[in-house]
């Protein structure tokens, strides 16, 4: 039992990073980002071009990958969504917008890193063995502090600085923080950044563990929307939980079913359709209307 609960936190932890930056961008604009899987990407080809190729040190790389992403993101926001989101009034248009750039993106991966599947060194060697009972090696616990140490400094922002007190007016009521002096277009843009930059940071982290390839996006945005709509579309503290939920529900799943054969997903999809029939504005949402 330790050991699968130690593989839950660190799932969790991840997979919380992942549908913080998701949730965000959703709660700011309203934005369902299809691409943002192929962020995630993004960020562990460029920690691998910086740490596994050129031998740069990881924390450096992981920082340039936040760096990447967040010129990224503010990129597509400004001259993508941001004249779509202003041109039209239906939100089809922006979920043709995000699923055109996911595939955008997968071209440019492809392009430009190919399909193989890349790897890094390991940043710690050595595992951890408490009488057998729980055996994790030490960069996964690394892994899983960093991730944890981001989640909880990204809470410290969004509560106490001004550019978070900013973005929570603006996803609370978009013209009501227009109208008290928010530059909207401004934090907007910043938002989006941010929700990037942090697909790019946990895809940096994980590069070290999983390594990357083309294929990894699709699958990281499904499970970045399995984890928002658990939580609750737009809520911060839901993305947390629904991310933490998802990890536990994994790791019971793969210590406890998989002898029989792939059938832990079923089950999580299959569990996602009861509750959502039952509270289809997530754990921690709002009803609809």
């Amino acid at each position: 039992m330790e050991q699968v609960m130690a593989n839950g936190v660190y799932l969790g932890s991840q997979y919380a990073m992942i549908a913080l930056g998701l949730t965000l961008i959703f709660a700011l604009m309203n934005v369902l980002n299809f691409a943002h899987g192929q962020m995630y990407v993004i960020g562990g080809f460029v920690t691998y071009t910086f740490y596994g190729q050129w031998g740069v040190p990881f924390v450096l790389a992981l920082f340039m990958s936040c760096i990447t992403l967040a010129i990224v993101g503010a990129l597509i926001e400004r001259y993508l969504f941001a004249p779509v989101i202003k041109g039209s009034a239906r939100e089809e248009s922006t979920m043709l917008l995000a699923a055109g750039i996911a595939f955008l993106l997968d071209a440019l991966i492809l392009l430009i890193f190919g399909e193989k599947q890349r790897g890094v060194p390991k940043i710690v060697d050595g595992v951890f063995n408490w009488d057998f009972r729980l055996i994790m090696p030490y960069d996964r616990i690394l892994i899983c502090v960093l991730a944890i140490l981001s989640i909880v400094a990204f809470i410290a922002l969004m509560q106490y600085s001004k550019t978070g007190r900013a973005l929570r007016a603006l996803a609370q009521d978009r013209t009501a923080a227009q109208l008290m002096g928010v530059n909207v277009d401004r934090y907007s843009m910043i938002g989006f950044a941010l929700g990037a930059m942090l697909a790019g940071l946990v895809g940096g982290l994980l590069v070290t563990i999983t390594g990357v390839n083309l294929g990894m996006g699709g699958p990281t945005s499904i499970k970045a929307f399995m984890m928002v709509m658990i939580g609750g579309a737009g809520v911060i503290s839901g993305a947390i939980w629904g991310g933490f939920i998802l990890g536990f529900m994994e790791a019971f799943g793969l210590a406890y079913l998989s002898q029989y054969g792939d059938i832990t997903y079923l089950l999580i999809f299959v569990s996602l359709m009861i509750f959502l029939a039952i509270r289809p504005q997530g754990l921690m949402g709002k009803p609809w209307g």
